[in-house]
């Protein structure tokens, strides 16, 4: 498997945003996002380490942190996840989730035992919002979360839309994230109040608060 990073650092979003995380970040993806903050990891000239599944276990295990985040890239394109997962999921001592792009299908990694899915909802300003898989909004359930990246009011509607057409509010966590530089986290705010949209949380990326925006390894 190609690994271009693993680091211990905090969650920067999500349900466990501030936890400590071990994280494995995989080459590649299968999209070209606007505002993509990886996409060196994405090049075709990236270096990588190849890991097998036992051995990125073993690295998980020697840093004695339970939150584990596979991410990449888009980690679901690796030809070994399904092995890597049943070696994870396998261990009752650490927590998985996987951040996936929302064009890759989920079903093949849904078993007896499955990973918790933080998964993006391309919209429009990203320029890949043709690519999702429209199914994956339904196997969502409400220990994953669904997260509307945005930059702008059409951003905001077209999420807004995707959330009430899918009944996503009642189905799992909802996340608005701020383009970082297209648009202030107070006109997300705005927007929630002005259509009542309970149980969405706006979401700030905490790493890029903590950290200069542009640091790896964090």
């Amino acid at each position: 498997m190609k690994v271009v990073e693993k680091f211990v650092s905090i969650n920067g979003e999500g349900q466990r945003a501030g936890e400590l995380a071990v994280f494995i970040r995989f080459k590649g993806c299968n999209l070209r996002c606007s505002y993509c903050d990886t996409m060196w990891a994405n090049e075709s000239d990236c270096t990588y380490e190849e890991m097998s599944p036992k051995e990125i276990h073993t690295y998980i295990k020697s840093t004695g942190v339970k939150n584990v985040t596979l991410t990449g890239g888009e980690p679901l394109l690796q030809k070994d996840m399904e092995e890597l997962l049943k070696e994870l999921l396998g261990d009752e001592e650490i927590r998985v989730e996987i951040e996936t792009n929302g064009a890759v299908d989920l079903k093949p990694f849904i078993g007896e035992h499955r990973p918790v899915f933080t998964m993006d909802y391309k919209l429009p300003g990203s320029g890949q919002e043709k690519a999702m898989d429209m199914e994956n909004l339904m196997l969502l359930s409400m220990e994953d979360t669904v997260k509307f990246v945005s930059g702008s009011r059409e951003d905001l509607e077209r999420a807004r839309e995707i959330i009430e057409e899918y009944g996503l509010l009642e189905r799992t966590h909802v996340y608005f994230s701020p383009v970082f530089g297209k648009i202030e986290p107070v006109e997300i705010v705005s927007f929630l109040m002005n259509h009542r949209m309970n149980e969405a949380r706006l979401q700030i990326q905490m790493h890029k608060v903590i950290w200069d925006p542009n640091e790896r390894g964090v």
